[in-house]
């Protein structure tokens, strides 16, 4: 299977303990020779869209979407139509765009949470580093069976479901507890 953008990286179970990865599901959003662009699916943060912008009124969940720029906020969304900008990721699922027409449309209650999905911040990886990085079995590259609806389809669960679902070795690591240093 080949690098590039649409596909998700699952976290293998040997990054355990790396604050920012641990039981990660990443959909790549863009790559390139330059480099690679993804967000962090199933990592909700404490807050709501509008904690950290009081000017629209919106309960959307915010995610982790990685350890840079964690001051910036980031989308992907299913409604390019809806909102100029949009950048194709793969079949029905898209990035960024301008950022005044969705808070219109939240205003409006024209999209909602199973349109668009919010990060604070992304994870990025210089030219060949991602590919290193699958070469000594940091990541898992797989299909995005979801397509669009991965929005939709992310849960807390999500990385065990994928564990379980590559079945062997990984089933076991699908029970095993967060934070094994709490046991």
């Amino acid at each position: 299977m080949s690098l590039q953008k649409g596909k998700i990286l699952i976290a293998e179970p040997s990054i355990i303990g790396d604050v920012s990865f641990n039981r990660s599901i990443i959909l790549l959003a863009d790559h390139s020779t330059e480099g690679s662009i993804g967000f962090i699916l199933n990592k909700p943060l404490d807050y709501n869209l509008g904690d950290l912008i009081p000017e629209i009124n919106s309960n959307f969940k915010v995610y982790n979407g990685g350890p840079v720029q964690q001051d910036n906020l980031y989308f992907i969304h299913k409604v390019p139509k809806l909102i100029p900008g949009s950048i194709e990721i793969s079949q029905g699922l898209f990035w960024s765009g301008d950022f005044k027409h969705i808070s219109d449309l939240i205003a409006e209650q024209k999209i909602d949470e199973n349109d668009i999905q919010f990060f604070l911040g992304y994870s990025g990886w210089d030219a060949n580093q991602l590919n290193s990085e699958l070469d000594s079995n940091t990541w898992i590259l797989s299909e995005n069976t979801h397509q669009s609806d991965i929005i939709r389809a992310v849960d807390t669960s999500f990385w065990k479901d994928k564990m379980l679902a590559l079945g062997g070795e990984y089933s076991i690591w699908s029970n095993a507890p967060e934070h094994p240093s709490y046991n």
